[in-house]
């Protein structure tokens, strides 16, 4: 009986110590719902037909508010204040009594939602973390979290506001002039030029948009056979006219057009799919997720790797609509045949430099700082779009993979892709080295 009563006891202590410790547990404290966060944020994108290039910013503003949230107490990860183009230091903020990483999610979800957003577009998920909220912490420390966040997010907010976006939203229309070599709209949707303007957008690390200017496109010329121009045509033409099944899964996997039009008949609807952008974004949940990074160290992978891709686009984006360059596409049905398709949709917009080899690239170099080169691991994001999954050895050998996708799908030239690679790693290691902390590996 003495037994029994000795064992009973110690279970109840062991039972009110295991409750105590999971009431003491923070449940905003996980690297995974941070993750789920941003995938809620790439959903909207999605779900809106924002372009690419248009996602990049709405990711890297919010991604730098859940920065600046866990810089003001983890001391792994100073301020991008000073480091970033125009980013003031956040006033002096009390963070007594504030759950940080919550305070973090939240000003993540504001600012994704108000950059290019309508307010009110996470609003659903935001109610969800507030439930989280109540039922682990006290009114008081709900409202110091809420207000700290609205702080955040209100500096960040008004500092994107100073990047010219608005400006471009009403320059002066692209024109297209139909000239051999120059870019005209394509087929099947004759879309207008995409974001002709992005060149004026202010980066946020490179010190102008023409910092890392590659050299020139291959001079037009379809009538000589042994230039360099005509080859290039060639070679991409006889790549598509005999696509094997793993060339195609590889261009599939690397679609992310975002909108797609498809055609039939004469009806016609779009296709989302991710971005580019949020392709990689969700590539840095899969590293975090696969390295067991704590919070802080997937809140600091996640806007180091957005601030790349969004200076990468600059950086193409100047150097597209410097050329003016016209899509292989338009080129063969116009020399060669008439019926000739690309695997994938022709984007709206110049040819060189290509947009996905560029910031696929500069994640990698960003991702390569955080987690380190030869870090292994398999790509499931397009599993929701019914496509199969993908492994690579690094984040590196991905990016390089992407350079033939772009090719496989008979939209951007082999020699395009080759320089776009070298372009997006120099805005990549500038940024990784301009931004790092001290968890940063050495990717040199």
């Amino acid at each position: 009986m003495k037994q029994i009563l000795i064992f009973s006891v110690a279970v109840f202590i062991f039972s009110s110590c295991s409750r105590k410790e999971k009431a003491t547990v923070n449940p905003f404290n996980d690297p995974i719902l941070f993750a789920k966060t941003v995938k809620e944020l790439n959903n909207v994108v999605m779900e809106n037909n924002f372009s690419p290039i248009v996602a990049s910013r709405n990711y890297a503003y919010a991604s730098i508010a859940a920065y600046e949230t866990i810089s003001l107490t983890d001391p792994r990860f100073p301020t991008f204040s000073g480091r970033l183009k125009q980013l003031t230091p956040l006033p002096r903020l009390d963070t007594n009594g504030v759950n940080i990483p919550y305070a973090s999610l939240l000003a993540f979800c504001k600012v994704g939602q108000s950059v290019t957003f309508p307010e009110g577009s996470m609003k659903t998920y935001v109610a969800k973390l507030d439930s989280m909220a109540a039922e682990s912490m006290d009114k008081e420390e709900i409202d110091k979290s809420k207000n700290l966040a609205d702080v955040v997010a209100k500096h960040i907010i008004d500092w994107s506001k100073g990047d010219y976006y608005t400006q471009t939203r009403t320059a002066e229309k692209y024109e297209v002039k139909n000239e051999e070599g120059r870019w005209v709209p394509t087929p099947p949707a004759y879309m207008e030029a995409v974001e002709p303007h992005w060149d004026m957008i202010r980066p946020m690390v490179m010190d102008s948009a023409d910092q890392f200017v590659p050299p020139a496109p291959p001079a037009f010329n379809v009538k000589d056979t042994s230039s360099k121009y005509y080859k290039e045509v060639m070679l991409i033409k006889n790549a598509i006219d005999s696509l094997t099944p793993e060339q195609k899964h590889i261009a599939d996997f690397w679609d992310d057009l975002g909108t797609r039009t498809i055609v039939k008949g004469h009806v016609s609807f779009l296709k989302k799919k991710f971005s580019p952008t949020g392709h990689w974004m969700n590539i840095v949940g899969i590293a975090a997720e696969k390295d067991k990074a704590d919070f802080g160290t997937t809140v600091y992978a996640y806007a180091l790797t957005s601030i790349s891709m969004f200076d990468a686009f600059i950086q193409c984006w100047d150097e597209k609509y410097r050329d003016n360059t016209v899509r292989p596409e338009t080129v063969i049905n116009k020399y060669f045949d008439p019926e000739w398709r690309p695997f994938l949709e022709t984007p709206p917009f110049p040819e060189y430099t290509c947009g996905h080899s560029t910031i696929s690239s500069a994640a990698a170099e960003a991702l390569t700082s955080v987690f380190g080169d030869n870090f292994a691991y398999t790509d499931t994001s397009e599993l929701e779009f019914n496509i199969p999954s993908r492994s690579f050895p690094s984040f590196r050998a991905a990016a390089i993979e992407n350079n033939w996708a772009r090719f496989y799908g008979g939209i951007h030239y082999h020699n395009s892709c080759i320089i776009s690679n070298e372009y997006g790693k120099k805005v990549g290691d500038l940024v990784a080295d301009k931004l790092k902390s001290s968890i940063s590996k050495k990717i040199n």
